[in-house]
């Protein structure tokens, strides 16, 4: 909700230790995200000191995952078991609903929806997000990618019209960079960010540490 201090969610895109620790004091939450960290994905999980969100994006929505869907959706079971605290599953995912009420209880759901071409209008956006919570999600995720600056706009609306649902919101691109440093700034439930120059796990996510910084200034 708007007000309250910004939340910075960092990616794990692959094993170095090292780096998530020097992070650490930066971030909020970690994201794990498993189609781009490999096999060895459970032993980062192990090692995190802050709540962690487990992804296995779909390649459809951006992600790196390259078995069968079957496989997929039996990780994010690995991660509850390993005790993530949230569970990123994709709108798009079979069986969501079904899925999001097996983890519900044990985990948070996260479900969410990513746009890797353009940005929808928004009314499709908007009946996204109600498609969203018909699922069952206690977070709603939309990630678009902006091509005009107004994209921005649009993505940020839905923050402003869902303020009583917990609600992440942002234009993916350098031209959307703008919306992922407001986002929680306006009452988004987090923003993503990286661990460092060149570990992204989208296109024009900003550093953990440029993040914090901005968000300092502007707190005076």
């Amino acid at each position: 909700m708007a007000g309250n201090p910004p939340r910075i969610c960092a990616a794990v895109v692959n094993t170095d230790i090292g780096a998530l620790e020097s992070v650490e004091p930066l971030v909020d939450l970690f994201e794990v995200r498993i189609d781009l960290i490999g096999k060895r994905w459970r032993e980062v999980a192990a090692r995190l000191k802050k709540p962690w969100i487990a992804c296995n994006r779909r390649a459809e929505e951006g992600g790196k995952w390259d078995g069968g869907e079957a496989a997929r959706i039996k990780e994010l079971r690995r991660a509850v078991e390993l005790g993530a605290d949230i569970i990123d599953i994709e709108l798009a995912t079979p069986d969501v609903a079904k899925i999001v009420d097996e983890i519900k209880g044990i985990a948070e759901c996260m479900v969410s929806y990513h746009d890797i071409k353009g940005t929808p209008p928004l009314d499709r956006l908007r009946q996204i997000v109600i498609n969203e919570l018909a699922a069952g999600a206690g977070i709603c995720k939309i990630a678009t990618t902006a091509r005009k600056f107004s994209d921005n706009l649009t993505v940020l609306q839905l923050i402003a019209e869902f303020s009583e649902t917990n609600i992440i919101s942002f234009a993916m691109g350098e031209v959307g960079q703008l919306s992922r440093v407001l986002c929680p700034l306006i009452g988004g439930y987090l923003t993503y960010a990286s661990v460092g120059e060149g570990r992204e796990s989208a296109s024009g996510q900003v550093t953990a540490t440029e993040l914090r910084e901005i968000y300092r200034m502007l707190n005076g």
